[in-house]
C-alpha cells in the first residue's frame, strides 16, 4: 500500500496539472476565449447540459444574450448569436448555410435519415428536390389540395359548434386538427380523422403527451450507453417507438393507394432508390411529428392569447376585417397576417437554437473569427426579442408592428419562426395556410374567451427543439355570433 503512495501522488499531481492546463487554455488561449460569456461555460459544457435536461435551455441562453450581448460563448466549443448577419451566414450562406451537427440524428425514424436529420447540405439538397414541390404555395392553392384543408377546418369548426357556450380544451382539438391536416396532405384519402374517430384520437394522444426530453438528450450525449440501456431496460426510446402511429405510417407508405396530389405519391416515384420505402416512411414520420407539434402549439398559444379579456379588441379588429372582405384571399387580409406573424414571433413553436458546424478551415460569423468544428447557432426566441430597436417592447403582443412599412426589412430579417435558407422549414406555406384558414373561419362566426376554470399553465415549455404549453391544456368557450 505504502509502495504505491508515491505513484498515486504523482498521478494526482499530473492530473491536476493537466486539468489546470486545459482550464487555462479554454479561459485565456483558445480561439473562443475572447468571446463573452460565463467563465464556467468556457470551462465545461455542464451548465448548458443542465439547462437542456431541465427544459430551460432557451430561457437560459436568452438571459445570457441580455447580459453579454448578441454573441455569447455557451460552452467550450459552442457560440450563440442573435443578429441578422449571423443568421444569414450560418443558415443561408451558399444557399443552405453550414452543415448540421450530429444533434439532428435524434430525428431519424426507422434507423433511416430524412430531410431534417440529414447533416450535410449537399445530400439535403438532393433529398429536398424529390418532394419540395408538394409544399410550394403554387401546389397548396390547387383546388384539390385546398379542399382537403378546408374539410378538416370544417371538422374543427363543427366540433366548436357542438360545444358552443361550454368549456372546451382546444389544446386537444388543435392537435387533432394539425394531425389530420398533415396526414391528409401526405396520404389522402388515408389521412386521420382524430376529431371524430376514437382510434385516431388515441393516436393523437400518444404522440402529443409523452415527456421524453431527458431521454432524447441522453441519447445525444451518451449514444452508446443509450443503445445498451434501450436493449436491456427500454430506456432512451424514440418518441414514436412502439406507437400505433408507427404501424400506421409504415402500412400506409407501403401499401395504401393515395391521391396524385399527395406527398407520398411524390416519394414513391423514387422507389427504385428506396426498395422497402423506409426512406419514404422516415420522411413521412418526420413530417407527421413536425406538423402535429408546430401547427397545433402555435395555434393554441395564439388563440389563448387573443381570448384573454385584454385581447378582445384584437378579435374585434380581426372580425371587422373578415366581415369587410368576405371573398378576399387569405393573402389579402393584412390584419390576419399580422396577427399570425406576431403569434409566431412571441410564441414561436420552435424557439430553440438550431446548431450547425463551422466548416473545416474556419469561418467568420458577423465579424467573429471561428475555427472549424465550432458549434454555432441562433435561437428564434432571442432573435425575436433582443434588438429592441427592431422590436420595441419585445414581449408585448402587438400585431400592428407588422403593418408598419417603416422597419419592415429589419423585422422580416430577424423573423425566424421557420428558420431560413435552403434548410428552412419546408412546410412553412402549408402551415400558414392551415392557420389562416382556421382562424378566418372560427373568428368569422365565433368569439372566444378563456374560461374561469382555466388554471393550466400556458408558459412555454422547452422540448428538444419545440415548445408547448406547460400545462398541456387550454380551456376556451366559443360564443356564436
Amino acid at each position: 500500500m505504502t509502495d504505491d503512495a508515491p505513484l498515486l501522488r504523482v498521478a494526482a499531481q499530473a492530473s491536476a496539472v493537466a486539468l489546470l492546463s486545459i482550464a487555462l487554455y479554454r479561459l485565456f488561449l483558445a480561439p473562443l476565449a475572447r468571446i463573452p460569456g460565463p467563465a464556467l461555460s468556457a470551462l465545461t459544457r455542464l451548465p448548458l447540459i443542465l439547462r437542456e435536461f431541465t427544459g430551460r435551455r432557451s430561457a437560459w441562453i436568452h438571459n445570457l444574450h441580455v447580459k453579454y450581448g448578441p454573441v455569447v460563448r455557451v460552452a467550450p466549443n459552442e457560440v450563440s448569436f442573435a443578429t441578422r448577419e449571423a443568421a444569414k451566414e450560418i443558415y443561408t450562406s451558399g444557399g443552405s448555410g453550414y452543415d448540421k451537427t450530429s444533434f439532428y440524428k435524434l430525428f431519424e425514424h426507422f434507423d433511416t435519415p430524412n430531410i431534417f436529420s440529414t447533416l450535410d447540405r449537399g445530400t439535403h439538397a438532393d433529398v429536398k428536390k424529390r418532394f419540395a414541390e408538394r409544399y410550394n404555395k403554387t401546389h397548396i392553392v390547387r383546388p384539390e389540395v385546398t379542399a382537403v384543408v378546408q374539410e378538416h377546418v370544417d371538422a374543427f369548426v363543427d366540433k366548436c359548434a357542438e360545444n358552443a357556450g361550454h368549456s372546451i380544451d382546444i389544446y386537444l382539438l388543435l392537435h387533432c386538427f394539425a394531425l389530420n391536416g398533415i396526414t391528409r396532405h401526405m396520404f389522402h384519402p388515408h389521412g386521420l380523422h382524430s376529431l371524430t374517430d376514437p382510434r385516431d384520437f388515441a393516436m393523437m394522444e400518444e404522440l402529443t403527451y409523452p415527456m421524453l426530453l431527458k431521454e432524447q438528450y441522453f441519447r445525444y450525449y451518451f449514444p452508446s450507453l443509450a443503445r445498451f440501456l434501450g436493449k436491456t431496460i427500454g430506456f432512451g426510446k424514440l418518441r414514436t417507438d412502439g406507437l400505433s402511429s408507427v404501424r400506421y405510417v409504415l402500412d400506409t407508405v407501403r401499401s395504401a393507394p393515395v391521391s396524385l396530389h399527395t406527398l407520398l405519391e411524390k416519394l414513391r416515384l423514387y422507389e427504385a432508390h428506396d426498395a422497402d420505402l423506409k426512406l419514404a416512411a422516415s420522411e413521412c414520420m418526420d413530417h407527421l411529428v413536425a406538423g402535429l407539434d408546430t401547427t397545433g402549439d402555435a395555434l393554441c398559444f395564439l388563440m389563448y392569447h387573443i381570448s384573454l379579456p385584454a385581447s378582445q379588441p384584437l378579435q374585434d379588429r380581426l372580425r371587422a376585417e373578415l366581415r369587410s372582405n368576405p371573398a378576399a384571399a387569405l393573402d389579402d387580409l393584412p390584419y390576419l397576417d399580422a396577427l399570425v406573424k406576431e403569434g409566431l414571433r412571441v410564441f414561436c413553436p420552435v424557439p430553440m437554437a438550431l446548431p450547425h458546424l463551422v466548416p473545416a478551415g474556419g469561418s467568420t460569423v458577423d465579424g467573429v473569427a471561428l475555427p472549424g468544428g465550432t458549434i454555432v447557432s441562433c435561437q428564434p426566441y432571442t432573435l425575436h426579442r433582443l434588438d429592441t430597436r427592431v422590436f420595441p417592447d419585445p414581449d408585448a403582443f402587438v400585431p400592428d408592428r407588422w403593418l408598419d412599412a417603416e422597419g419592415a426589412a429589419e423585422r422580416n430579417g430577424l423573423f425566424f419562426a421557420f428558420a431560413a435558407g435552403g434548410r428552412g422549414c419546408i412546410g412553412k406555406d402549408f402551415a400558414l395556410f392551415e392557420m389562416k384558414l382556421l382562424l378566418r373561419d372560427v373568428y368569422s362566426a365565433y368569439r372566444t374567451r378563456v374560461t374561469p376554470d382555466m388554471t393550466a399553465s400556458m408558459e412555454m415549455d422547452d422540448q428538444v427543439v419545440s415548445a408547448r404549453p406547460k400545462g398541456q391544456k387550454c380551456l376556451l368557450v366559443f360564443e356564436k355570433l
